[in-house]
């Protein structure tokens, strides 16, 4: 899953979307996200709900995001259908991913999500991914926030920079498809 961490971080200093690791402690860490899209909230929601069209190829299991899906309701799955190969007896060994559980969808306003992302989802660690949408002028401006906390085996201040470097792209892939709204850096204080 951050096989390609370096290409990101390449990528992002280019773009106008805003990262950081907010909070770290001995047993988790916050990362915030944030880029102005020129789209309205509707827009916005309907590409959100749609990662196959936006999510980086290099951070799924499949290899191809047009094999992701989310359902935007409680208890919906955000998931990965894993191609296999078709036996002659008529078995397929395909498999399947549930990257999170959505625990709160209000269109057009906030989408909450249950999970371990990518290497996180072998440890007893969870994270919470609530993505907020605003109406600002000419667009829309998305918070995105993954809350991990509990055990794992990883140094929490290397893990929490990668998973925000990841987290970064995945916010960078949605505004490249939507369009950014602008150039400027973003004002989280609206």
């Amino acid at each position: 899953m951050f096989r390609t961490i370096a290409a990101a971080s390449a990528m992002l200093l280019a773009a106008p979307v805003s990262a950081e690791v907010v909070e770290t402690s001995a047993n988790g860490f916050v990362t915030r996200d944030t880029a102005n899209v020129a789209a309205s909230p509707m827009e916005a929601w309907l590409a959100l709900t749609r990662p196959g069209l936006w999510w980086n190829d290099s951070h799924t299991w499949s290899g191809d995001a047009a094999n992701m899906t989310l359902t935007p309701q409680a208890g919906g799955c955000f998931c990965e259908r894993v191609p296999g190969e078709d036996r002659e007896d008529g078995f397929s060994l395909d498999g399947s991913v549930q990257h999170m559980t959505v625990v709160q969808a209000y269109p057009l306003r906030v989408l909450r999500m249950r999970g371990g992302l990518g290497p996180l989802q072998g440890e007893p660690a969870t994270g919470i991914l609530t993505i907020t949408l605003k109406e600002v002028d000419g667009g829309t401006r998305i918070l995105w926030e993954y809350n991990v906390g509990g055990a794992m085996r990883y140094v929490i201040a290397e893990i929490s920079k990668a998973v925000d470097a990841v987290m970064s792209q995945q916010l960078a892939g949605l505004r490249d498809h939507l369009g950014a709204l602008d150039a400027s850096p973003v004002d989280e204080s609206d």
